[in-house]
């Protein structure tokens, strides 16, 4: 692997974002988006679809094929931008993070973050899939197809490397593009927001036991600047920029001028998500196409787990009565994964060499795709969830009746 890792994976956050964008969009055209409880900020009329958005497939394809072409042709524009980092995170890519996910901020309002505490059942199955589930279901994975089954095929030296990787990358919840899945299923923002900050505070205490338990570790290297610099870069900055052009905004134009600038603001956002693809290949392309046989099986453990995780977190919502608005991004934030952090750690334990760092880098890459396909899931099976989590309310309800009256 090149020594400078973090580019790569916020490019490829960027691929998934942009992919994403493009499924709401058809959603929207569909008919299959869903819609947002109460407590949801106001929705954002979205534009009618056009060529650009239309054939959005098409140019994915295109910028695929042009990043790994000029990747090959002209390394040294990429090598320059992959330089550009602080603490294994790039600065000129933060900035096309914040033009992704500042307007989707913008469409928060802190006034209303106090009644997320209606949907403690949803914050509660999403901590228990983050922390206590998503770990050890890759472990176990890891151990399954990377330590048995694939172990013939893969370089003996780099087995215990790989199956480290994995559990890095499971170990800690995504923290920006978790925005993107949540906009993406017409996730409740204030319990997007609310999750993402109460699992950066969990993780300052939790990544390096887990970790250090799992790869059997006396003593585990927590990149710490990594972990404050991207949750500054990717939250704490977005947040404030947002909400200072919003309550400007709405000082000054009221809500129709705010719904105005987000849809303005939405192919600046496109163009951004294109750029990054370009980038991804660019910095990716060739190793992908060196090393296909490793990544399609470091790829299966990830893709299970991504399914299995993301199914675990809905079913279980479902179960308790929440809301489809929270139980879809709860699921989703269920089995993303902080990369940034996870390839930070895996450089700084095994190298940058090592088959761990190769592996967080293919959880991106398999992650992606998987990721549009549970949205995809979940917006399609909205009735379905519904019906059940009627069922599952009312059966929460006599259960706490039965307990009242037993007091």
């Amino acid at each position: 692997m090149p020594g400078h890792s973090d580019p790569r994976i916020h490019v490829i956050l960027w691929a998934a974002g942009l992919l994403a964008y493009g499924q709401r969009e058809t959603a929207m055209v569909t008919g299959q988006s869903a819609t947002t409880s109460s407590t949801t900020a106001a929705a954002v009329s979205p534009p009618s679809l056009g060529v650009f958005e239309r054939y959005l497939t098409v140019w994915v394809a295109l910028c695929i094929v042009a990043g790994v072409a000029l990747g090959h042709l002209l390394p040294a524009p990429f090598q320059a931008l992959g330089r550009l980092e602080v603490a294994e995170v790039n600065l000129p890519v933060a900035v096309l993070v914040w033009l992704m996910i500042i307007p989707m901020l913008m469409k928060i309002d802190f006034a209303a973050l106090g009644e997320v505490r209606e949907h403690w059942r949803g914050i509660g199955v999403t901590l228990f899939i983050n922390w206590a589930v998503k770990p050890f279901s890759m472990a176990f994975l890891g151990w399954l197809f990377i330590g048995w089954l694939f172990r013939p095929y893969l370089p003996a030296e780099q087995v215990n490397s790989y199956i480290a990787g994995l559990i890095l990358l499971a170990a800690a919840p995504c923290t920006a593009m978790v925005f993107v899945w949540s906009n993406l299923s017409d996730g409740e923002p204030h319990f997007t927001l609310s999750q993402v900050a109460l699992n950066d505070v969990i993780m300052v205490f939790a990544f390096a036991p887990i970790v250090g338990l799992l790869l059997g570790l006396s003593a585990i290297t927590v990149p710490w600047e990594t972990l404050l610099l991207s949750v500054v870069l990717y939250i704490v900055i977005p947040v404030v920029i947002a909400q200072i052009v919003r309550r400007s905004v709405l000082a000054h134009g009221g809500d129709e001028v705010l719904k105005r600038l987000l849809s303005r603001l939405q192919p600046v956002s496109l163009l951004a998500l294109l750029a990054t693809l370009v980038l991804l290949f660019g910095f990716q392309g060739e190793q992908i196409l060196a090393q296909p046989l490793i990544i399609g099986m470091l790829a299966v453990p990830i893709l299970i787990q991504v399914y299995f995780n993301s199914g675990f977190a809905y079913l279980l919502n479902r179960a308790a009565g929440e809301a489809h608005c929270v139980a879809a991004p709860s699921a989703l934030i269920g089995a993303s994964n902080f990369f940034e952090l996870a390839v930070a750690a895996a450089i700084s334990l095994f190298g940058f060499d090592s088959g761990a760092a190769l592996a967080t880098v293919v959880g991106v890459l398999i992650e992606v795709p998987v990721m549009l396909s549970v949205v995809k899931i979940v917006n399609l099976s909205k009735p379905w969830y519904e019906r059940g989590a009627e069922r599952g309310a009312a059966g929460m309800a006599r259960l706490d009746s039965a307990r009242s009256a037993g007091k």
